[in-house]
């Protein structure tokens, strides 16, 4: 089963002077079994307010190994609803985090993140976290 990462572990193992050793053995273990997801948004994300040329260079390189998913109206129609299932109960998030939470439900794929607001929407959301 494919595992959708989140932009904030790609950061912490790709971006980061110091990368996270415990992060970066579960990515390679992902990596090694073919079981990574990724998701335009969540390149882009990535991708952006790196001001360094090569850097951008290299690390676009490195994730052209990934072949993203395409997306669905139904993944941007879910999103939405998620979006308005959590402001109904006073949760906030971001576009993109709800995306990422349509498409890992329409798809089957629990979420790899270290971002504790996915936490709060599996409350609300019917998401699974790896």
């Amino acid at each position: 089963m494919k595992v959708l990462v989140d932009t904030c572990v790609w950061s912490a193992v790709l971006r980061r002077k110091s990368p996270d050793l415990d992060l970066s053995a579960k990515m390679k273990d992902l990596i090694e079994a073919g079981r990574v997801a990724m998701i335009g948004p969540i390149r882009q994300e990535l991708l952006s307010g790196i001001s360094d040329s090569e850097q951008f260079r290299k690390l676009r390189i490195l994730l052209s190994a990934f072949e993203d998913l395409p997306l669905r109206t139904e993944h941007y129609e879910k999103a939405a609803a998620f979006a308005n299932t959590c402001r109904k109960a006073g949760v906030q998030g971001s576009l993109i985090d709800f995306l990422i939470c349509a498409v890992s439900g329409a798809e089957g794929w629990p979420i790899f993140t270290t971002d504790k607001d996915f936490d709060t929407y599996r409350k609300y959301l019917p998401v699974r976290l790896f």
